[in-house]
């Protein structure tokens, strides 16, 4: 079984920044990557940043590519999504999903809110 609890979203004006934790416990050992997903009102969840568990890999949906930076601390079992530049479309719940070979984990989520 695999833990994951996100922290660190709130509420900022456009241009501000914000960086969101994912911290997981558990069967963590052998896992593929760990990635950040989002879902805004009446829409479906959508794929925004991942790293593998080696953290020597990242991969970002283009809306954020030069505004987000994903990494990991291999010390604390911790993921992080530094957003910059924030605009009132990155409003939404923030989830992070591991993946491993038992299957994918989700954390409950934080909200982002972005005011214009």
């Amino acid at each position: 079984q695999v833990w994951l609890v996100e922290s660190g979203g709130g509420a900022v004006q456009a241009g501000g920044s914000l960086r969101l934790s994912c911290t997981a416990s558990g069967r963590t050992f052998n896992s593929f990557d760990v990635g950040w997903y989002r879902q805004a009102p009446g829409s479906e969840r959508e794929f925004v940043a991942t790293i593998t568990w080696s953290g020597d890999s990242t991969n970002y949906t283009d809306s954020v590519k030069g505004r987000f930076t994903i990494s990991k601390d291999d010390g604390e079992n911790t993921v992080y999504l530094q957003m910059n530049n924030l605009k009132p479309e990155d409003t939404a719940m923030y989830y992070c999903m591991l993946r491993r070979v038992s299957g994918n984990y989700w954390g409950r989520g934080t909200q982002v809110t972005v005011s214009s």
